[in-house]
């Protein structure tokens, strides 16, 4: 487990929040469902625009707790990897992230080369990165509810994984063939438990 943090400040949450949805616009794709999250986010947290954010702002805020720093690079990763595209664009973005708050290792390097290698059953290969992601802990009501809303509750229909442009693999609705579609999964459980048991929240909208 990961070491327990406070819920987040005001300006930590902003933080977090918009670089969630940096990440969710790297792709330069504003989708339905982006706009939607969108709105969300305003909504939730009582403020009129929610602006992208800069590597440098993020290390303002982050760089000098690196749980937090930790925990807010494996959302960013996990946002970028809901869709099944895990673009070019979200690979720099989150690489300049890592770079700024000084949290640089393999991890990054190591998801794009296994992703973009297409290395079926040799699954293990990515148990490192499943282990990492793992260790996200949820400690904040707000992150925890925009978690619940990205990643889908049911597995998704069948639908084709493109990655850096390029079509990579196909994947039919028994997405548990996904090799990590049990980190979102689990990432989702455990922002619902959180809500419910830690904070006393309905998560019927969620269900």
């Amino acid at each position: 487990m990961s070491n327990f943090y406070p819920e987040l400040t005001k300006e930590q949450r902003s933080v977090w929040l918009r670089g969630l949805l940096t990440v969710a616009l790297a792709d330069n794709e504003y989708s339905q469902k982006e706009q939607d999250l969108i709105q969300d986010l305003l909504k939730d947290n009582h403020i009129a625009t929610l602006e992208p954010i800069t590597p440098k702002e993020v290390a303002a805020v982050f760089g000098n707790s690196p749980d937090l720093a930790q925990n807010f690079l494996r959302t960013v990763v996990m946002v970028a990897l809901v869709d099944g595209d895990y673009s070019d664009n979200e690979h720099q973005l989150i690489q300049e992230f890592s770079t700024a708050l000084n949290q640089e290792s393999n991890i990054m390097s190591d998801l794009r080369s296994q992703l973009e290698g297409n290395h079926g059953h040799h699954t293990h290969l990515l148990d490192p990165i499943k282990d990492w992601l793992d260790h996200l802990d949820i400690k904040d009501s707000r992150v925890a509810r925009v978690l619940c809303k990205v990643i889908p509750a049911q597995c998704p229909f069948e639908r084709d994984v493109f990655l850096f442009g390029r079509k990579l693999v196909h994947i039919p609705a028994m997405c548990q063939i996904n090799p990590l579609y049990d980190q979102l999964v689990g990432l989702r459980f455990r922002s619902l438990s959180y809500l419910a048991d830690e904070c006393g929240e309905d998560i019927s909208e969620f269900c």
